[in-house]
């Protein structure tokens, strides 16, 4: 039944988008290690691995970190592991993880209808806690110490394939070493009083509360972020349907922008949330999660990141 949801919500967004121009970004000039279209993982106690099929082939490379730092071709070690016997992790702990917002301007005028207490200004960034984040089937703890009002967000993002700073979008191409799935979980009542300040970043950086996988999908099988259809789902309801030609700017203009920063191979860049969060709905109280919860946050041509809610008590 979900998956029937699924490829519904898909090809709905797919017609009201077709007309759209979209922007595509490809590879140009990456080495063999990023030609070859793949998704790779994390899985048991730390190892590497592509998959194959319904197999996961091992690779002979500390984390995934590691590969693009080194920018070639790791070695397959031989063993192959069947993928529903495997336990998926994150599969990238980046040095760096930008956490952009502002890029849905859906979002913002969601936050409008009730009544947000701020403003959600474009070009928005922060550095999200990289000890935060937790992969696959792996339980988001809710603080209930802390807040009342635990939210998702729905979230594409993008992996760093090599060191730079200080370019254009018309080179950020050649700086994309993959796409994820993130969950941007948040609380909204610790955000509204950090926001008092005009600056948050606890809200959001609790403990666990950086669901990012379930794998990294290289550039080369997705042609055109710009073309994918999102939705989150609490316990089977859909919560967030969206689709990333909605973003107010492209990708490469994020990357871009960013720049200055300075970026380190294997960082995370997430491109901001769509409409449809708890918070920001007429009936949040009803909507916000709660133990025993479990979300869905899908992107086509990637795939499913779930994470079950567990109490802080248990």
């Amino acid at each position: 039944m979900r998956r029937s949801r699924a490829r519904i919500f898909t090809a709905r967004i797919a017609l009201e988008l077709n007309a759209r121009t979209t922007v595509s970004v490809t590879s140009h000039g990456r080495d063999q290690v990023r030609d070859t279209a793949m998704k790779f993982v994390t899985f048991d106690d730390g190892k590497v691995g592509r998959i194959e099929g319904d197999e996961v082939a091992e690779l002979d490379v500390p984390d995934l970190r590691a590969y693009f730092e080194r920018g070639e071709v790791p070695r397959a070690t031989g063993e192959t592991f069947a993928l529903a016997d495997v336990t998926l992790r994150a599969p990238i702990v980046p040095k760096k993880f930008f956490h952009t917002a502002g890029n849905f301007r859906e979002h913002e005028e969601e936050s409008k209808r009730v009544g947000w207490s701020h403003k959600i200004a474009p070009w928005i960034v922060f550095f999200q806690n990289v000890d935060a984040i937790v992969g696959p089937d792996e339980p988001v703890v809710y603080p209930e110490h802390l807040t009342q009002e635990l939210d998702y967000e729905l979230e594409l993002a993008v992996v760093i394939a090599k060191a730079g700073k200080y370019f254009g979008p018309d080179e950020a191409a050649d700086y994309i070493g993959g796409y994820v799935i993130f969950n941007d979980v948040t609380a909204r009542d610790i955000q509204r009083r950090e926001m008092e300040s005009g600056v948050f970043s606890f809200c959001k950086a609790i403990d666990t509360f950086c669901p990012l996988g379930p794998w990294i999908v290289t550039p080369d099988e997705i042609p055109d972020p710009h073309d994918l259809a999102m939705e989150l789902r609490v316990n089977g309801e859909v919560r967030q349907t969206s689709h990333s030609g909605r973003m107010s700017v492209t990708i490469p203009e994020i990357i871009a922008h960013y720049s200055p920063l300075g970026y380190s191979a294997g960082d995370v860049l997430s491109t901001g949330t769509v409409s449809g969060v708890a918070g920001f709905s007429a009936d949040a109280a009803s909507l916000y999660l709660k133990p025993g919860d479990v979300m869905e946050a899908e992107i086509e041509r990637i795939g499913v990141l779930r994470n079950p809610v567990v109490s802080w008590a248990r």
